[in-house]
């Protein structure tokens, strides 16, 4: 089963490619404000090192959180909109073994469907001025 990971909760966003437990190809990078503009590129990357095409790609994992609200937001974004469009399932998990409980949970055949942000603490909205 190939395997596409995503951790995006730190200034040093990772994307990962695993086949049955072995890593084919890892990309980390200096992501902060860039995060959006790169992932995506980062992806492509790492797909074209490995001689794997987007179609391929069996299953997804993704970091849950906590961390960045930003950079969760986009790597869950970016985790879902692939999911969804390759037909894929999907697996958001946190914690130091993230990925290794992802992977295992995904070759069980859960799906979360959804990805969905851990946060670590409540929205801290504020009151409209006005």
């Amino acid at each position: 089963m190939i395997i596409l990971s995503l951790r995006t909760d730190k200034e040093q966003a990772e994307v990962g490619l695993h086949e049955n437990n072995m890593r084919l190809g890892y990309i980390k990078w200096p992501a902060h404000r860039t995060l959006s503009k790169t992932i995506l590129l980062k992806i492509k990357i790492i797909l074209d090192e490995s001689s794997i095409s987007l179609t391929q790609v069996q299953g997804i994992v993704v970091f849950a959180g906590p961390g960045s609200f930003t950079g969760l937001r986009i790597g869950l974004s970016v985790a879902n909109a692939l999911a969804g469009s390759l037909g894929v399932p999907i697996v958001a998990r946190s914690g130091k073994n993230w990925l290794k409980r992802g992977t295992a949970d995904l070759q069980d055949g859960q799906n979360d469907k959804i990805a969905l942000p851990e946060y670590g603490q409540a929205a801290r909205t504020t009151s409209p001025r006005k």
